[in-house]
């Protein structure tokens, strides 16, 4: 009988602070918090931040007081920043296992199988340091023979359960029921707010009582996903590393605006430059889109007229083409602008995605299609070395739409303008 697998999930901590204090260390120590999208709520807090007790999600205006009276550091969120950290931390990892997922932004699963001759926890460790060494970034190890202990573990290691290294592996029995049997069912890797309603009804209230509740009562309550989270947790595995995620279906572009738009030319350039954005991200998957949505709405929760509407645009043949997508978003978009409203978001959703590979070109634009190819690969490469808008496409350089970003640090890792200069 082969050995059960082992997982690590390493997860980085308040990963966008902690990008921001890889750079500005006067942010040690002291809270921060990072905004949303047109610096609306919060969607990261440092620990400082967090005792004062800023809620994930809380708006900025409700907590402006605090903020003064506590000096909190409020920074808009810097994707471009945030993106470039998360990508190295993932080569960091790769070096300590040839299996690996990467879950999200801050969190990777490792597959540790093969390494029990090792002592795990010394090798967690050894992940941690050097993670932190190479990239500056914090993050805590939970290891255990399944996905979602795993997750448990990784819990109980940022919530100090156990101890304060950083690490929690759950390898013995007493470790593994003594969290299951502290950790409430809410924080279960699966379980969401409704769900745990449900079961506190039935008097499942902790990981333990989730554990050992029946599997089939399990998937009545909870669906077949309950069912085998049950199964995670009393240690059998249900779950693989999900190394090559299935290919993306579709890709969105969607941005709120820093003020409404009231006038065709902002909108136009605004989605121009979701376009653009999408095209981009066409190409570093190696997909093209058959077909084109672009949206435009008001805000409900502003006085005035409301408007909502959506325009479709087939892309014959499929297309990875920045300029394609911007005559095919500008097209739509002026079928269903109104005058007279005052937007307050817009996007560009592409389907009908396939692999660039098998589009099946039109053999009259044959010529042309290569020139662009070769033309959308110029510009990806030099805003790849040079930094991402180093190249753009005229329709997107307007700037009254774009979103409101007061306080964004500035791109130290993906513009040359921003690296920081040592002066001895």
């Amino acid at each position: 009988m082969a050995p059960p697998r082992v997982y690590g999930l390493v997860d980085c901590n308040n990963f966008y602070v902690s990008c921001e204090r890889v750079f500005d260390p006067r942010l040690e120590g002291v809270p921060v918090g990072v905004l949303s999208n047109n610096d609306g709520c919060f969607v990261a807090r440092s620990a400082e931040l967090k005792a004062l007790g800023v809620k994930m999600g809380q708006p900025l205006f409700e907590v402006r007081d605090l903020v003064r009276q506590h000096r909190v550091r409020v920074l808009s969120s810097n994707y471009s920043l945030y993106g470039d950290l998360s990508a190295r931390v993932t080569d960091c990892l790769r070096g300590f296992t040839p299996r690996l997922e990467v879950y999200s932004i801050d969190e990777s699963f490792l597959d540790l199988s093969g390494f029990e001759g090792r002592d795990l926890r010394a090798y967690a460790a050894e992940i941690r340091a050097t993670v932190r060494r190479w990239t500056g970034i914090p993050t805590c190890v939970g290891i255990a023979v399944t996905k979602t202990l795993a997750k448990l573990a990784n819990h109980a290691a940022k919530k100090t359960l156990l101890d304060d290294s950083g690490v929690c592996a759950l390898g013995g029995e007493s470790e593994r029921e003594h969290v299951l049997r502290v950790v409430p069912v809410e924080d279960v890797w699966g379980i969401g707010r409704r769900s745990a309603e449900k079961l506190g009804m039935l008097g499942v209230k902790t990981a333990a009582d989730l554990r050992d509740m029946e599997p089939r009562r399990a998937r009545q309550v909870l669906t077949v996903v309950g069912e085998r989270i049950v199964y995670e947790l009393r240690g059998l595995s249900c779950l693989p590393l999900d190394q090559a995620p299935a290919p993306r279906k579709t890709t969105a572009v969607t941005r709120s605006f820093g003020q409404p738009v009231t006038e065709w030319e902002p909108m136009r350039e605004a989605v121009a430059a979701y376009a653009t954005r999408a095209g981009e991200k066409l190409r570093a998957e190696g997909l093209a889109a058959e077909a084109l949505q672009v949206f435009m709405h008001t805000s409900p929760f502003r006085p005035g007229p409301a408007y909502s509407n959506a325009a479709t645009v087939e892309l014959r043949p499929a297309t990875d083409d920045t300029f394609a997508l911007i005559a095919a978003a500008t097209a739509g978009a002026r079928r269903i602008w109104r005058e007279g409203f005052q937007f307050s978001k817009a996007g560009v959703i592409l389907t009908g995605l396939v692999p660039v590979t098998k589009v099946q070109p039109d053999l009259l634009a044959a010529a042309d299609r290569a020139r662009g190819a070769r033309l959308m690969a110029a510009m990806d490469a030099i805003n790849s070395r040079m930094g991402r808008d180093t190249l753009v496409p005229a329709a997107t350089i307007g700037r009254a739409w774009r979103m409101r970003q007061d306080s964004r640090s500035p791109s130290y890792t993906t513009a040359l303008a921003d690296v920081p200069v040592v002066r001895a």
